[in-house]
């Protein structure tokens, strides 16, 4: 089969690309969706998937990644109100099912999603990109996620729900009991209650990286190195629990050699996000195009890595820089048009230089 394309796209109404305007970027068969009106705990109905996959046709994309059935931080905090809502997300991996969906991606951080400081900032050549800037993380997480949802203008941003951001101080008390050995054993809880039914549907739960990866705000985060990736993969030994492998959120710290991962766990990788990041002396980072030089992620060295290892995987640009006009208000940040579709095509020739060389043997 070969590995998949993908784009991720927040679906009619809330996105400014067209799925016309993917279509139009070669090689891609597989749109990365969601239902991004959806609360985490919700049940995604038949009828709501339904209509995804009658706006997706006429294109004929796929809709084999689901990005992201979000997690319910009463199954993360471990309450006992836990149950309840992983019921109600088991009934979605059984609605989700009736579609052919193949892979479910989730996160299991605290709180946040991901954390940045600048969601447009210069990077010297006229684009914007995201930005974590070390030294504006304090104590006091209130004044980030006000800027960053009064810079959305409008969107929707996946864990950053203002019904959620609301109550921060509420979910900040709630996870104060929750130590990093909790919330292992609190993700061990739930993956272990998802494992028959996903056998049962043929659907891979594949979890993404801690972005950053280190402990922030007070908060634990689990998956943020390789031993921490050990860990989740042996924790629950079933091949329905699998990686999104992320090479920019794990990259924000150097020490990562993201390559190294893929060759030893390829086999546990359903989905794979290519991002490049680029460091700086005093612990800032910036997102940065894909081109390897670029940034410091490695970029060549990972394609080559899910290469050599046969990778059948869905994999997809994540975060671009924003480009030729893109900006505040015409544009989710980190997610526009031009540089993501640059990126697949840096992706395609590496990929299919690859393969030439290989035949070539």
């Amino acid at each position: 089969m070969g590995m998949q394309m993908g784009f991720r796209w927040y679906g009619e109404g809330n996105d400014s690309i067209k799925l016309s305007d993917i279509k139009q970027i070669p090689g891609v068969t597989s749109i990365v969706w969601a239902l991004h009106d959806k609360m985490p705990g919700e049940v995604w109905e038949v009828e709501e998937i339904r209509e995804v996959q009658r706006q997706l046709e006429p294109y004929g994309f796929n809709m084999d990644v689901v990005e992201s059935v979000n997690v319910h931080d009463d199954i993360k905090i471990g309450l006992p109100s836990r149950d309840g809502y992983i019921e109600n997300y088991i009934r979605t991996i059984r609605n989700l099912s009736q579609f052919g969906v193949k892979v479910i991606c989730y996160n299991f951080m605290p709180v946040f999603d991901w954390t940045r400081t600048d969601l447009f900032h210069p990077v010297g050549d006229g684009s914007t990109a995201l930005y974590y800037e070390a030294g504006k993380i304090h104590d006091d997480p209130r004044e980030m996620a006000d800027y960053i949802l009064n810079n959305l203008h409008g969107l929707t941003f996946p864990g950053w729900e203002p019904e959620r951001m609301a109550r921060l101080d509420e979910l900040f008390a709630a996870y104060k009991p929750v130590t990093k050995e909790k919330l292992w054993e609190n993700l061990k809880y739930f993956l272990e209650q998802l494992m028959p039914v996903c056998h049962e549907c043929d659907i891979k739960m594949a979890i993404h990286m801690d972005d950053p990866p280190w402990d922030i705000f007070g908060l634990p985060r689990l998956l943020v190195d390789a031993a921490s990736v050990d860990r989740f993969l042996e924790m629950v030994d079933d091949p329905c629990s699998c990686l999104t492998l992320c090479s920019g959120s794990l990259n924000a710290n150097p020490e990562n050699h993201v390559a190294d991962i893929v060759r030893k766990h390829c086999d546990r990788i359903a989905f794979a996000h290519i991002r490049n990041v680029k460091h700086f002396p005093n612990g800032d980072f910036s997102e940065a195009s894909h081109r390897d030089c670029d940034g410091d992620t490695g970029i060549l060295d990972i394609l080559k890595a899910y290469h050599d290892c046969g990778f059948e995987g869905y994999i997809r640009p994540d975060h671009g820089r924003h480009l030729w006009g893109e900006g505040p208000g015409n544009v989710r940040p980190g997610y526009g048009l031009y540089d993501r579709a640059l990126g697949i095509m840096y992706m395609w020739g590496i990929w299919d230089m690859l393969d030439k060389l290989d035949a070539g043997k």
